[in-house]
């Protein structure tokens, strides 16, 4: 039998309690999105120093705690059983994870539909929709995917029909794994291969979700069956689960895509400047990117002006607050002091979008779920309802929303790394050496008379002096 106590057990998949509370400020406390925590390890090996952790007896175990915790919060009647969809992103390690996620929930009396290639948003949709003929709506939904992280990651995303899942449930089903880890026998292991091969189906749910976004720019547009034509659009898929996008939503539309292309959108920096040089070289009106899982996404104008980070905030924030004059816009604490005055001179109560720099987005009429290619949708919407009522010009229509948005004649992102072997830690969690860091900028913040500490901050450290601005924060 193995044997592994339960704090090895989360050490192994890279996750404790520690790392738990240093997933991203921002979804702990800048409102309703359910973006899904995420539990992630190594599942490749060939990095030095990152030896494998999620190993398919491991992700087996993972995928058998959460059936265990859906029956103990679901209660079935027993009238069917529970199903619960997989789906997993374009990693070379999916294939086999999602076979081991499988057998781990058929382990429970699960029955098991696997999509596949499939985008996150698509998951927590099967929670909702109600087509029999695709089995749906499911009880529960795994995603695998470590969306931006590198090749070698794998990590699990967690979602029901109220979305995804905090740190207290994800901490539940880590302690419920350990416990079922610990008592895995070759007998055991060989039978869970067994019941899985009678409870596995697979479904094509996507269809579903690519009708929904392509509905919705028809409707915008007043029903017209192809409101995009005359419009071109490139994509940049990030070799991952966009890849849809361009042959099935945005040609049934009417649009023009070729140049679109998928590169790996690891590094932000280098895939925006790819999308960028294709709307320039394909003199495109668009340009479309989205992030390996598709729950992040960011545009380009015609100009090859991008349309991320402090300007999507800027031009969705333009988008929902002509549908909701007044509504509140919930973003992250690293947005810019120009990007707080362009959206406070409209703010109201009553929230519809929350948003990060970092492009995940989520709708209150999307069911606060991040979205990318929903975002998406919603320029589009912009640009057919615009086309519809007789106004032209492209992407200039995106542009004009955000007109008085005052920028950073130059905005730099560092990310500096904590050593954990450094003999400053001492033995201590690189989270208190990251508060010790803050701390002490803090000191010198308020000790320098030049200095200038920002009346409203929810994350960090942020100060202002004449020549500009400067955030420091800790994150996973």
């Amino acid at each position: 039998m193995i044997t592994l106590g339960v704090w090895k057990f989360l050490e192994m998949v890279e996750i404790s309690y520690k790392l738990l509370l240093l997933l991203l400020p921002c979804h702990l406390s800048a409102g309703p999105t359910f973006s899904s925590f995420k539990m992630a390890g190594v599942a490749v090996a060939g990095v030095e120093g990152e030896p494998v952790s999620i190993t398919e007896p491991v992700s087996e175990a993972i995928a058998a705690a959460f059936a265990a915790w859906l029956l103990d919060k679901k209660k079935p009647d027993g009238s069917k059983r529970p199903r619960v969809s997989i789906g997993h992103d374009s990693r070379i390690s999916a294939s086999k994870l999602q076979d081991a996620v499988s057998r781990g929930l058929a382990s429970y009396g699960i029955d098991v539909l696997q999509y596949g290639l499939a985008s996150t948003p698509t998951m927590f949709n099967s929670t909702l929709t109600e087509k029999e003929e695709y089995f749906c709506p499911v009880d529960g939904s795994i995603m695998i995917t470590a969306s931006h992280l590198p090749y070698n990651r794998k990590g699990f995303k967690f979602f029901t029909n109220t979305g995804g899942f905090g740190k207290t449930d994800i901490k539940d089903i880590l302690e419920r794994a350990a416990n079922i880890y610990s008592r895995f026998t070759v007998e055991g292991l060989g039978e869970s291969q067994t019941k899985a091969s009678a409870s596995v189906r697979r479904v094509n749910y996507m269809d579903i979700y690519i009708s929904d976004l392509v509905q919705a720019v028809r409707a915008a547009a007043g029903n017209v069956e192809k409101p995009l034509e005359g419009f071109h659009i490139v994509v940049d898929g990030g070799h991952g689960a966009g890849g849809f996008f361009p042959t099935k939503v945005l040609e049934p539309l009417g649009a023009v895509t070729t140049g679109s292309q998928f590169l790996d959108p690891d590094e932000d920096e280098v895939a925006m400047k790819a999308i960028t040089q294709a709307v320039l070289d394909n003199k495109a009106d668009l340009g479309i990117i989205f992030d390996t899982d598709v729950d992040r996404s960011a545009a380009v104008d015609s100009s090859g002006r991008e349309l991320n980070r402090n300007r999507l905030i800027a031009l969705m924030s333009a988008i929902v607050l002509e549908e909701h004059p007044g509504t509140t816009i919930v973003t992250d604490s690293v947005t810019s002091d120009g990007l707080t005055e362009f959206i406070k001179k409209k703010l109201g109560e009553e929230s519809h979008l929350a948003i990060e720099t970092s492009g995940h987005g989520a709708l209150k009429e999307n069911h606060w779920l991040d979205d990318g290619a929903y975002l998406m949708v919603k320029l589009l919407n912009k640009l057919a309802s615009a086309r519809a009522s007789g106004i032209d010009g492209g992407s200039k229509v995106l542009a004009e929303l955000v007109e008085g948005l005052q920028e950073a004649a130059v905005a730099v992102e560092l990310r500096l790394k904590i050593d954990q072997n450094h003999a400053d830690l001492k033995g201590g969690s690189f989270r208190d050496y990251g508060e010790a860091v803050l701390k002490r900028l803090e000191n010198i913040v308020t000790s320098d008379p030049k200095l200038q500490k920002a009346p409203v901050n929810y994350e960090g450290v942020q100060s202002t002096n004449e020549q500009g601005e400067v955030k420091l924060t800790v994150a996973l």
